[in-house]
């Protein structure tokens, strides 16, 4: 494969919005390849990471995917273990989300973030190489990275901006998941107006290889929403692995991610989110509004559902016009 060839799905906006399940569900179309959480690979792989295992089941120093790309990442002259330090630290100083904006502004200036762009076109490149796909999704909702992947060496870029309900996801927040610690609503809710006010700047910059998605709007026409991403990004002729709501999920090569990423086999994508409008303190819920009501307005929280979804119309028009409302602020500049 030319280096030319290669494109790449980056999953933005903050965790807990469905992006393991989205991935998992593309990884199933011929070509692609989910990575999961690419940014953890190497803090799992030889850090303190909380989860060392592969979506495949094995550590990701055994994994026949991962422990091959480790290998033909790291530099002559280094090991992956130490290599793998050298990348945690340098993701500690040049993309935090904080970062986003002066990577939008002044690219790869900083030599922190161009080493950071090289690694990952070395890494891109070896996944491809080892799993011999041409479209690689990565859920690694870092928007500092995703507003680096346009200076990555060899690709080419589509971002795909994943929202969620924020009283979801504190919700979702509250509840502890093997290796996922538990996390209070304020501070589930602050992130999320950070990661979402640093995911619109990207898909302001490049609107045209990008793609708003509200969570609710996939799990309500999941056919239609993956057939949008395939258009997105090139990829329209290829078989839909969504046949109405059901999806044969294989195994996966994910990097972290929701636990569920290791369930495989027929999986039901149900069309409700609704389990924190019964479950979600009132206390809870009032904080998260509090925090996050500029934005939920803007994405539509505070009305009724969309029926137009529901009723199996083309979902892309509908995320759309969020996404014409997101490009005419002037927020997260």
């Amino acid at each position: 494969m030319s280096q030319s060839n290669l494109k790449v799905l980056y999953i933005t906006g903050w965790c807990r919005n469905g992006s393991t399940i989205i991935g998992n569900v593309l990884n199933e179309v011929k070509g692609f390849f989910h990575t999961g959480e690419l940014s953890f690979l190497w803090k799992n792989a030889y850090g303190n990471g909380s989860n060392t295992f592969c979506g495949c089941g094995e550590a990701l120093t055994r994994c026949g995917v991962w422990s091959k790309v480790l290998e033909e990442e790291t530099p002559p002259g280094q090991t992956p273990a130490s290599h793998a330090r050298e990348i945690v630290k340098r993701q500690t100083r040049a993309v935090r989300t904080r970062h986003t904006w002066s990577i939008l502004r002044d690219g790869t200036r900083a030599e922190d973030v161009r080493e950071y762009a090289a690694m990952l076109s070395r890494t891109y490149h070896a996944i491809a190489k080892v799993t011999g796909s041409h479209t690689l999704v990565d859920s690694g909702k870092l928007p500092s990275e995703a507003a680096l992947l346009p200076h990555v060496e060899g690709i080419t870029p589509y971002f795909l901006y994943l929202v969620r309900d924020p009283r979801a996801a504190a919700h979702s927040w509250t509840k502890t998941k093997q290796y996922v610690v538990p996390m209070s609503a304020f501070r589930s809710t602050a992130y999320w107006v950070g990661f979402n006010l640093a995911s619109e700047a990207i898909i302001r910059r490049y609107p045209d290889r990008s793609f708003f998605l509200r969570y609710e709007d996939f799990i309500a026409d999941p056919a239609n929403v993956v057939q949008a991403l395939l258009e997105l990004v090139g990829a329209g002729d290829a078989t839909n692995p969504v046949k109405g709501r059901t999806v044969d999920l294989g195994k996966n090569h994910t990097v972290t991610g929701n636990p569920d990423r290791f369930r495989n086999g027929p999986t039901l994508l149900r069309p409700e989110d609704d389990g924190w409008r019964k479950e979600l303190p009132a206390r809870a819920r009032s904080i998260t509004q509090a925090l996050s009501w500029p934005l939920m307005a803007r994405y539509g929280y505070f009305q009724p559902p969309r029926t137009q979804a529901r009723q199996g119309v083309d979902s892309k028009t509908a995320t759309n016009d969020t996404r014409e409302d997101i490009r005419g602020t002037g927020t997260g500049r």
